[in-house]
């Protein structure tokens, strides 16, 4: 890491992969044409654009014609989201929960301004929807339901199979915000049935920018951006070459390498976590046993986040907080709110989200670094 800084904010962000920026430098620096233009020289972009969306699609298990391109997840949550408006105006009502990402949030409360209900799911203590929960709240009008894959705070993965076979059932579409699963766990859109998916390639070694939406095949959708014909009309603009590719190698090189990189990581938590026990450090793991990989979401007995993160940020140890923070007071997150976390523990709620380039030995350091300011 450079100047000695060990860095385990994965979720936050990744670095990116050297394959991904070796492939990306060559549209950047040589190759740069508009894809949209006639000419020979700009043949190479159209073409990397094309191999780009058929080689995400093969690692998410959909067809290239599935697959758009977008800057990244919130982009992408707010093109489904608001879709709906266009979508039957006799079904204006929205399922999602009260855990998701503000991309997905505070696109609902907009669209409560434009005569939409939205039903916010409550979650148990492990921070999943229950499946008997999401059939109770359908309703006749209901449009969309949307639950994230894999949670941004605990880490807890949805049973989204079961969920969408319920959405199905009663006709209603079903969108996930892959965003912190993708690249991370295998993903089949097949199987899971969503109909829209969202992804971000900064969170699995791509680069910032530069993201991508499933939508199956069959199912309508309006125009995100209009102005052009990219994207099918659906996401007008130039696109991003550079980052798209790069993207698309970062992707795969993820999917090759999955079961090496989840068994690396683990292997790191579980150092964290037995160095923490071994210091004799009181804390609560937090989220369900079926999580991501390398995300660790611990609260601390009686300690605050906001502490513990500007004292491991001068030991050069970047973390994540689990609550946000004023200059007044420590605001517990909606994910931990939701979660009931127990009241001595939840203000010393940190985030570590370990990748697959961080070692056994920085694990060590950051739990010695822990116990250290505890104590």
């Amino acid at each position: 890491m450079k100047n000695g800084t060990i860095y385990a904010d994965n979720a936050a962000t990744t670095k990116l992969d050297i394959d991904a920026f070796e492939t990306m430098k060559r549209f950047l620096l040589e190759e740069y044409g508009n894809p949209s233009a006639k000419y020979s020289f700009s043949r190479s972009s159209s073409n990397a654009i094309k191999e780009a969306r058929y080689k995400i699609a093969e690692c998410i298990g959909a067809q290239a014609n599935e697959i758009y391109f977008t800057s990244g997840g919130t982009e992408g949550n707010n093109w489904i989201l608001k879709g709906m408006q266009y979508q039957d105006i006799n079904k204006m009502h929205i399922i999602t929960s009260c855990i998701e990402h503000h991309a997905i949030l505070e696109v609902c409360h907009l669209l409560e301004e434009h005569g939409f209900t939205v039903t916010y799911l409550p979650v148990n203590k492990f921070g999943q929807v229950e499946p008997e929960v999401l059939k109770k709240a359908i309703r006749q009008d209901t449009v969309l339901v949307s639950i994230m894959l894999a949670n941004n705070e605990v880490g807890t993965i949805q049973n989204i199979v079961e969920m969408t076979n319920i959405a199905h059932a009663n006709n209603i579409l079903f969108h996930t915000d892959a965003v912190q699963a993708v690249g991370h766990i295998p993903i089949d859109a097949k199987r899971l049935g969503v109909d829209f998916l969202t992804a971000s390639a900064h969170k699995f070694n791509g680069c910032k920018g530069t993201g991508f939406v499933y939508v199956r095949d069959g199912v309508t959708t309006s125009s995100l951006l209009i102005g052009g014909a990219q994207e099918k009309g659906r996401r007008a603009g130039t696109e991003n070459v550079a980052g798209i590719v790069a993207m698309s190698t970062a992707l795969e090189k993820n999917c090759e390498n999955m079961n090496k990189n989840i068994e690396h990581i683990n292997e790191v938590v579980s150092v964290f976590l037995d160095e923490l026990s071994k210091r004799g450090i009181d804390y609560i793991r937090n989220g369900a046993e079926v999580s991501l990989p390398g995300l660790v979401s611990v609260s601390f007995r009686n300690a605050e986040s906001e502490m513990l993160l500007h004292r491991l940020d001068l030991k050069k140890i970047c973390i994540s907080m689990g609550a946000a923070c004023d200059s007044k007071q420590t605001i517990v997150s909606h994910v931990l709110k939701a979660m009931q976390i127990k009241e001595d523990y939840v203000n010393g709620t940190i985030r570590v989200s370990f990748g697959k380039y961080n070692t056994i030995n920085e694990a060590v350091i950051i739990a010695e670094a822990i116990s250290d300011i505890l104590k």
